[in-house]
């Protein structure tokens, strides 16, 4: 799917100017179309999770930018503009609802992580278990889906969902796993991510960064919270900051 800059710059919650200062500078991929800037969603996420797992370098101050600017561009949307963003404002909350929160997975390596975690979960997504599985180690051997600081967001190249519902699985493993992160820490969270379409795939991947980006929900997520403690702590850090 191609993404013009107005839809680059509502999903990563950062000013069309950002954008296009991003693009002037060479920071983010992109192709000419018509004499337009287009970008390929694929790009975009390996970009996104490039950027992510940059240790304490420019593509943590990329997703710091566009955190800080979001509460900045909620101020000066239309009527209809934010309606769509009310329909987004929660997404991670209802993902999160949607799926499970596991922390009873005991695995040595990455592909028995995933495997345990899919014939656990594969069922309520009306999925194959061994299908999803190979599909979530191929994406994993093009780029591992490690955010640094413990945290990974296992998903696959193809969207698996159907209708307007996207679902994320927590897992805390009893152990953490090595997941290739470039700071070289295992991971001791995952948040198996399962799309149904591409702009709501990389909202929620952009999400899901951020998060990451922050001490606090870092301690919080230690802490290995049940369900409803995690859904409570996403519901809060997702609404509208006065």
């Amino acid at each position: 799917m191609d993404l013009k800059i107005k839809d680059v710059a509502e999903l990563l919650s950062v000013s069309e100017t950002t954008v296009r200062r991003w693009l002037s500078e060479g920071k983010i991929p992109a192709y000419r179309l018509h004499h337009q800037y287009r970008f390929s969603r694929i790009e975009i996420e390996d970009w996104m999770m490039s950027c992510r797992l940059e240790k304490e370098g420019e593509g943590d101050s990329l997703f710091k930018e566009a955190k800080s600017t979001g509460s900045a561009l909620e101020k000066k949307k239309k009527p209809e503009e934010s309606v769509k963003k009310g329909m987004s404002q929660f997404n991670l909350y209802r993902a999160i609802h949607s799926g499970q929160v596991l922390d009873t997975i005991d695995a040595d390596n990455k592909e028995s992580l995933i495997a345990k975690t899919m014939e656990a979960v594969a069922e309520d997504l009306s999925l194959d278990p061994t299908v999803i599985s190979e599909m979530l180690m191929d994406r994993e051997r093009m780029m591992p889906t490690a955010l640094n600081h413990g945290i990974a967001v296992p998903h696959t190249r193809d969207f698996l969902l159907k209708g307007p519902k996207d679902v994320i699985v927590v897992v805390f493993p009893k152990k953490p796993i090595d997941w290739g992160a470039l700071d070289q820490k295992p991971v001791h969270t995952l948040f198996f991510l399962f799309a149904s379409n591409d702009k709501r795939h990389l909202n929620l991947l952009a999400k899901l960064a951020h998060l990451s980006s922050s001490d606090e929900a870092l301690e919080f997520l230690s802490t290995r919270p049940e369900k409803q403690e995690l859904l409570e702590y996403v519901r809060e850090w997702e609404a509208p900051k006065t």
